[in-house]
Parts: structure tokens; sequence; C-alpha cells
């Protein structure tokens, strides 16, 4: 959920607000350091204390931070005060995600780890649907409501709302989540701060490094930037290019038949690699990947009005996403393996992150630049470096495979 806060619902909360594209693409690609830094401070997870304690405390400092900017959002300069406090919600997030892979690895083996990706992966779609979809609908009735009448409020009121979710998030997970015997502090007989670099140096000592990192980064070059401008295509004016879709739709076509889609494509996919292997399937997983981003250039040249065509479109490209993310997870989860793998997938999650926020800085500038149509060819344009990077990849012929 503060993934999905951070990076699509502070997206169109901020375009609801009025604000530029240049400057939601910039400012929201920054929030996205903290996923890539938390390499920096994922061997400390590891080494001091145990990852059910990490993953508690960090819900707590997400409730926080949920907190404060629903508090500064009424106030005059909110968009500054609300970035601060988001960048917080993604540090408190990006550490939580270490605590929480590494849980997940911990607790399965490889092949029920490949197994299980997809149906992981759909608790993470189910937060977005209530991000994407649940939360920009009720921001959107509550500006509505006499009472309220103005979208600061609105969406102040929601952040509150989240708040006290994620404090009977706290509350719940202290009294259930489970105590493996597994989840214990690395390095125990070693300094702490001898094991730290020694992470580092073990991963970057790895075979097959180059390729690994360069997989990494460019696998997600076309979809880091669609990202950032697909919820202010949806939204925007249809003078300006876009299509025009109000909040309430916009939370039903992108935030829940999307995340649908997204969710149905990572099951599938998960269940397909767990069949045949991941080497098997990679090459058509950087197929649905990419090819569906011609749906979002049909969309921007033919400005349809029609729902269902607007909805046909935004579930296809979902569901190939949702599908060929399966490929970048399984081999995220390959790369990592060995000692220190929680702190290795942080690492590799990290260079992910890079992937995702550097092309996503600019993707608003190029969009204001070029326009919508021309923005969504660039987008294809970008697909094919992913197309060309997995020929190096070395994958185990049964990997994956149940």
């Amino acid at each position: 959920m503060p993934n999905v806060v951070v990076t699509t619902v502070a997206i169109v909360m901020f375009k609801l607000l009025g604000i530029s594209n240049a400057e939601i693409a910039f400012y929201t690609s920054w929030l996205y350091l903290p996923w890539v830094v938390k390499p920096l401070w994922s061997p400390l997870v590891d080494i001091f204390r145990r990852k059910r304690w990490w993953i508690l405390i960090m819900q707590l400092m997400i409730g926080g931070s949920l907190a404060g900017v629903a508090l500064v959002l009424p106030g005059p300069d909110y968009f500054r005060y609300s970035l601060v406090f988001l960048w917080l919600l993604a540090f408190s997030s990006a550490t939580h995600d270490i605590a929480a892979d590494g849980f997940y690895m911990i607790g399965l083996t490889s092949k029920r780890q490949a197994y299980f990706v997809g149906i992981r992966n759909t608790f993470y779609r189910i937060a977005s649907v209530a991000g994407q979809g649940g939360v920009v609908v009720l921001a959107g009735r509550l500006v509505g409501w006499d009472r309220i009448g103005n979208m600061q409020a609105a969406w102040s009121i929601t952040f509150g709302i989240l708040a006290v979710l994620f404090g009977l998030f706290f509350l719940y997970h202290r009294a259930v989540l489970p105590r493996p015997t597994g989840d214990v502090a690395a390095h125990a007989d070693e300094g702490p701060w001898a094991a730290f670099g020694e992470t580092f140096v073990s991963f970057f000592r790895k075979p097959g490094i180059g390729a690994a990192l360069t997989f990494i980064l460019v696998y997600r070059l076309a979809e880091s930037q669609l990202l950032k401008i697909a919820s202010p295509f949806l939204l925007d004016a249809r003078e300006a290019g876009g299509l025009g879709l109000p909040p309430e739709t916009y939370g039903v076509v992108y935030g829940t038949l999307g995340v649908i889609a997204l969710t149905a494509g990572g099951i599938i996919g998960g269940i397909a690699v767990s069949r045949q292997g991941l080497k098997a399937w990679i090459r058509w997983m950087v197929c649905a990947m990419n090819l569906p981003n011609f749906a979002y250039f049909y969309l921007a040249l033919a400005q349809p009005e029609s729902i269902v065509t607007i909805s046909a479109c935004v579930v296809i490209e979902q569901f190939g996403y949702g599908f060929g993310f399966t490929a970048f997870m399984l081999y995220l989860i390959l790369f990592a393996e060995g000692a220190s793998k929680t702190a290795h997938y942080a690492l590799c999650t990290g260079f992910m992150a890079l992937g995702l926020m550097l092309p996503g800085m600019f993707s608003g500038w190029i969009q204001e630049t070029v326009g919508y149509v021309n923005f969504f060819v660039w987008v294809l344009v970008c697909t094919i470096p992913g197309f060309l990077i997995i020929r190096l990849l070395k994958i185990p012929e049964n990997f994956g495979k149940a």
C-alpha cells in the first residue's frame, strides 16, 4: 500500500491539485530514491534484530508518515511539505520491503518461491486496487460533499484514513505474524561492520554481474516512463491530448479493472513458470511486457470516447505487464541466491528502483515537449533494450520449475 501511495496515488493527487506533468514526474521520481539506496542499509536489517521486528516498526513509521501528509495538505505550501512526508513514507516502505522480502525467502524453498510469486504479487495488486481504485474514488467522492467541498481537504481526510489503517495493521501483525526459526540476526559471531562490507563485495563478485545489472536497469525502461504518464494522460483534458476521465471513472478503469488484469497476468505467469521453468518463458514474457504498450499509442492517437474501448486497452497493457513482470522478479530471486540473500535481493531491487527513477524523472518533460502521441512512440522505442539483453542472461534449465 505505501508503495502504491508513493508511486501512483501521489501522481493522481498532485494532478488533480493542479501540479504540472513535468513537476509531477520530476519530483515524484525522487521519491524512488529510498528504494534505490536501500541496499546501503539492507545489511543492517540482516545484522541487527529479526525481520519480524523491522516489519512491525516500519508499519508504525508508515502510519506516522501518512498522518503527516494528511496534516500538511490543507496548508498553503502543501506541495513541498507533503513531498517531505512522502519521502519519509518511501524510506519506511523501502525498509519494510527489505524485511518482508527476507521473511518470504526464509520461509520458502526456491521452487515454492517461484510457485507463489504470482500469489504474492496478488496481495500487492490488492493494495493497488485499494490505492489506485478505492483511495482515488474515495477522494473524488469526498470532494462532492458539501461539508468538504475542496480537493485538498478531501485528500487530507483520505490520508488520515490510511494512517489509521496502518495503525490497525501494526496491531494485527503484532498478534499474528509468524516467528520462523530462521528469522535470526545474521553474522552473530562477526563484527557487524565487517559483515556489512562483505555483503557488498560478495554481491559485485557474483558471476554475470554486468549482464544482470544491465537487465535490471533496462528491462523496465519503457514501463518506467509509461507509469509516470499513464495516470496524467487518462485524467488530462481532451484538448490537452488526454482522455479526460473523471477521478471516479479513472479509479474504476485504471485502479480496479487494470489492476485486476495486472494481478491475473502475474498469477498466470507464476503458474506458467512453475510448469516449464523461467528459461522457457522469459522471451514470451519480454514480449508481454513491451508489446502491449501499443495500446497507449492507439489511445493517444484515436482519443476514443468509449469507456469500453479505453478499459480494454488498459486491461491489455496491464495484463501484459503483470505477465512479463513475473520473469523480472524471478530473475532477481535467482541472482540473489546464496549467502546474505536478503541483502543481495535488496541490492537487486535497489538497482530496479534506479531503473525506474532516472527515466521517470524526465518523462514528464519529454511528454510536455513532444505531446502524448509522440511520447508513446518514444516509449515503444524504449522497449528495444529489453529484447536485446535477455540473450546475455544465464538461467538454469529448471529454475522455477515445480
